[in-house]
Parts: C-alpha cells; sequence; structure tokens
C-alpha cells in the first residue's frame, strides 16, 4: 500500500482564526454546510461573524440569533489544551483526508491521540453492539489484518463489533469517532478502552463540543464520522433497523466501497447484512476482499484542496450584494416543503446564482430553511 497518503499536507489555522471558526460553528443555526457558504460568501469567519446578524434579520428570523462569543471560544480551546486534545480545521494537516471530500465535511474537528492515525487510509468497521461470538471474531480477524496491512480501523466505540474492532487494531493503530464530546464518552463501559487508543497508537475525534453528552439524534453524525473518513465500510452482523445501516448507506453516498459479511438468514441480527449484499455490497469472508478491492483506491492521493479555506483578501473586498425585497420574494416562493434542487430555483426564478445562493443563505441563518441529502432544500415546516 502506498504511503504516499499518509504524508501532511494543508495549511494551519492561526490562533485567531481558530477562535473565529469555533465561534462561527457554534453559533446558532450553523452547520458544516452553512459554515462553507458562510466563507465562500465572505472570505472569512470573522467577517462572517460580523454579518450573521445582518443575514439573519433579511431572512425574516422572529429571534435575535445567538452568535458564539469570543470568550466562550476561548474558553473552549483552553478547556480542549487543559484535556491534552487539540482542534484540528479542515485545511490543516491532521484532518483526516477522506472526510474532508465529503460534501458538508465539519470545518473543525476535535481529537485526542496519534494524529498520525488520522491521516492514514482507514477502513471502517461497524455491526450488532448484541453481536455473536462469530461476529466478535471476525470483527477481530478483518481489524487485525487489515490494520496489519498499514489501514487505521474506523468505529464508533459501541459494545459488541465496535469494540471488538477496536480492540484488535491498538496496536496498528484505530479512531474512534465519537457522539459526544471528547470528554463524553458512550458507553462508559468502554472509558478504558478509549483511554487505551489516545495513550497508544489511536485517535479519537468528534465534531461535538467539549462537555456534550451524546443523544440519540447524534449517532447518525458519528456514523457519517466512520463513513467519511473511510474509503470503504464493512458491515458484520446488522439488524434491519440498524445504524450500521446508516453508515453504510452514508458510505454508498459517499462513493466508498460497502462490504458484507453473510450471515444467518435465521439470525434477525443479520437480515441487515445480508439484505445489503442484495443490492450490491461486496461479499466479506476474509481479509483479502477488503484488501484487494481497496488496494486500487490506497494509492490514490486524497489530499485535494480543501473545501474550506480563507483567502487572502482586502478589508475593502466587495462582497456579493443583498439581493432586494423582489429578488428574495421571488426565491421564497418557489420554495415549499417538498425538496427541490438549487439548480431548479435558479431556473424557475431565472436570478443569477449569487442572488438566489445568498438568499438561500439569509433563510438558513435565519432557522427558515431545511437541508435534505443529496443537495436538496426546502422551507422548514415550521415557517
Amino acid at each position: 500500500m502506498s504511503r504516499h497518503s499518509a504524508g501532511k499536507s494543508g495549511i494551519a489555522l492561526t490562533e485567531r482564526q481558530k477562535i473565529a471558526w469555533l465561534r462561527l460553528i457554534r453559533s446558532d443555526n450553523v452547520g458544516p454546510a452553512t459554515f462553507r457558504d458562510l466563507i465562500n460568501n465572505f472570505g472569512t469567519a470573522e467577517r462572517a461573524l460580523e454579518m450573521l446578524p445582518e443575514l439573519s434579520q433579511r431572512g425574516g428570523a422572529t429571534r435575535s440569533i445567538r452568535i458564539a462569543t469570543k470568550a466562550e471560544a476561548e474558553r473552549e480551546l483552553e478547556f480542549c489544551d487543559k484535556f491534552g486534545a487539540e482542534f484540528v480545521g479542515i485545511g490543516e494537516p491532521h484532518y483526516p483526508p477522506a472526510l474532508r471530500q465529503i460534501d458538508a465535511a465539519p470545518p473543525l474537528l476535535a481529537m485526542k491521540g496519534n494524529s498520525t492515525t488520522a491521516i492514514r487510509p482507514s477502513i471502517g468497521i461497524v455491526g450488532s453492539r448484541n453481536a455473536s461470538i462469530s461476529g466478535v471474531k471476525m470483527a477481530t480477524l478483518l481489524a487485525r489484518d487489515c490494520g496489519s496491512a498499514g489501514y487505521t480501523i474506523t468505529s464508533g466505540l459501541a459494545r459488541g463489533i465496535d469494540t471488538a474492532a477496536h480492540n484488535a487494531s491498538l496496536e496498528t493503530g484505530t479512531m474512534a469517532a465519537m457522539a459526544g464530546g471528547l470528554d463524553q464518552p458512550y458507553p462508559p463501559e468502554n472509558i478504558g478502552l478509549l483511554k487505551q487508543i489516545w495513550d497508544g497508537r489511536g485517535v479519537a475525534i468528534s465534531e461535538m463540543p467539549f462537555g456534550w453528552e451524546p443523544r440519540a439524534r447524534d449517532f447518525p453524525r458519528r456514523n457519517r464520522l466512520i463513513a467519511g473518513t473511510s474509503l470503504g465500510v464493512a458491515v458484520i452482523e446488522a439488524a434491519s433497523r440498524s445504524g450500521s445501516l446508516i453508515t453504510a448507506r452514508l458510505a454508498a453516498d459517499f462513493g466508498r466501497l460497502v462490504f458484507a459479511v453473510p450471515g444467518s438468514p435465521m439470525d434477525p441480527r443479520c437480515h441487515g447484512t445480508n439484505s445489503l449484499l442484495k443490492t450490491g455490497a461486496i461479499v466479506t469472508t476474509e481479509p483479502r476482499d477488503l484488501l484487494e478491492a481497496l488496494s486500487p483506491l490506497s494509492n490514490i492521493d486524497l489530499f485535494a484542496q480543501p473545501q474550506v479555506e480563507e483567502p487572502a483578501y482586502e478589508e475593502s473586498e466587495t462582497f456579493n450584494q443583498p439581493p432586494g425585497d423582489m429578488e428574495r420574494s421571488r426565491v421564497i416562493d418557489a420554495l415549499g416543503p417538498t425538496p427541490v434542487e438549487v439548480n431548479d430555483i435558479i431556473r424557475h426564478t431565472q436570478l443569477p446564482p449569487s442572488s438566489v445562493y445568498l438568499v438561500m443563505l439569509e433563510l438558513d441563518i435565519a432557522g427558515r430553511l431545511q437541508r435534505h441529502p443529496g443537495g436538496l432544500i426546502s422551507l422548514s415546516l415550521t415557517d
């Protein structure tokens, strides 16, 4: 396997930029996609922070938007440092390279452990929390052999298959994607395993704030990290309604390979994995199945131009002028509760793309825009 992908690439943020980025992503109604759009429109996070109140007002917000303060960002950075972790921006050298390529990648990741592990080619291994003995053995075999072949093994720190995958790759390098803050591991019985991960050759990552206790709705974001950081995801023993299937679907959406270990049709834990095989997942019965399929991808340089980067600009530089009330009304009238593509709005309204995108950004900051998979958008149902 090529080691070229394991090199460092990117530009480090200054302390001032990191504070501004942290403030922006912690402010109301600013998710990864909105963060990217704000940087693209206004050049820097500092400039975007200045524009948030105006954008929210123009978008029709009914209350003032909460903007994270500089003091809050500084406190989180200080806590992060004392915790022995760091915040890594999407354009910085230690940001996982495969994650950088997905739509709406997290602009900042909290990371603790061996950061070199985060930038190596990765294989995700996920599956049942209530795993069988054979399922645990299979996860151990895949993680051990693929780890020895030079891959980072990524999983979600859950019971069962995740735990087996992490344990089997402690010596070669494993990455734990977390649903809560780095200081809020789940489940509690894996706190010791997490400490082994970040004290050894492993690393833990999270996009959530320190102190954030994971809730049910946070785990799909964790699954997105697993799928996004990996070249391929192997699923072992997943029920029909399993979070592992969410990870597999996301991996397929990102253009990553999906592997599934076949199981007994009489075992409910295998219904999901067997369904994946029916829909095109790669049959996996040994580590070689993963290694041979991923070998061509592992030699590709994943370090393309970062999606979010602050360009140099002069204070006098002009940005897109806000659209007028008539243009704004045309865009809003074209939207509804049914998700549509942005290009359809542009064709329907016959407005310049820059105007349409800026109106959408206003609605987004005001909390009136709903984003859907595939880049589709709609008006919020509460609008």
